[in-house]
């Protein structure tokens, strides 16, 4: 059992907990996953890895209710536990790879939305404790202590400044003369669509990170599949993070929507061949 150190209601319907896994905080990166079940029969419910504690071996984990599993959840208060938390899952951010003396010398900025901050979060936190500063445009504050410089924005204008980070991006580009050498983009897929396509624009290499069509987080469901240039890859084994210019997001957009009907699998399966499930091409079910 995993035993949960703190819940907490960020805003509607978000929610974050510290949990107790000694072994995942022990070996988890920046941008890697795991997968909760609250008990014997529950779903397995992959989530991304806001935050971790090696010392104290606490993993921190932020959802947003959008099903029957994720409102149960939400209920659970200090002192309840977790069937199954396993992980980490996925590959780590690709920045953890790279040299430490090249990455400051570049100029990196993430964008943020929805509850895209908690995988941002931990990928600037490990810049930060590299020296590296990142300028980040998000709709949240929980980035101040790490960001080298946070850019605050809210749809209705409610806090700091009002529009998308599309127009933040843009602003500071094209009016604040900011350049920048990458930018990763991690939040809803149509958010992260519109980046890309102002990114693309303004010559901006652009990573993405693709856990929102997530489903199974093994690769066995097929639900993560994605198109990648000329490849086919999964999310979950493959990534989460991709070349945003090369992902097809109307596609991803699309067959999401269609994952969740009996009719709209059936239809992919017909479509997709033995790419479909898995993408193994051995697999009947």
């Amino acid at each position: 059992m995993y035993k949960i150190q703190k819940a907490e209601k960020l805003a509607d319907k978000i929610y974050l907990m510290d949990v107790e896994a000694p072994r995942v905080a022990r070996h988890c990166q920046p941008g890697q996953f795991i997968i909760v079940k609250m008990d014997e029969k529950g779903e397995r419910i992959p989530l991304t890895i806001c935050d971790f504690d090696r010392e104290k071996g606490i993993v921190t984990i932020v959802f947003q209710t959008v099903g029957a599993s994720t409102e149960k959840m939400a209920h659970l208060k200090a002192g309840d536990a977790f069937e199954d938390f396993v992980g980490p899952l996925g590959c780590p951010s690709e920045l953890i790879g790279e040299d430490i003396e090249e990455l400051k010398k570049k100029k990196l900025v993430f964008v943020a939305g929805g509850v895209g901050t908690a995988p941002v979060y931990p990928q600037v936190k490990w810049l930060h404790e590299h020296g590296i500063d990142a300028d980040v445009i998000v709709g949240a504050k929980k980035m101040e202590a790490v960001a080298g410089n946070l850019y605050i924005t809210t749809d209705d204008g409610s806090y700091v400044r009002k529009g998308m980070g599309t127009d933040v991006l843009k602003d500071l580009v094209n009016n604040q003369g900011k350049k920048y050498d990458r930018c990763i983009a991690i939040g809803p897929l149509i958010m992260m669509k519109f980046v890309c396509l102002l990114t693309k624009e303004l010559g901006i290499p652009t990573i993405v990170s693709m856990n929102p069509i997530m489903v199974d987080g093994t690769g066995m469901c097929g639900a993560c599949r994605l198109q990648v240039g000329d490849e086919i890859k999964f999310a979950c084994v493959d990534g989460p993070e991709f070349d945003g210019h090369l992902v097809d997001f109307d596609q991803a957009m699309k067959r999401q929507q269609m994952y969740k009907t009996e009719e709209g699998r059936a239809m992919l399966k017909l479509q997709e061949g033995d790419t479909h499930h898995g993408g193994c091409g051995n697999c009947n079910d």
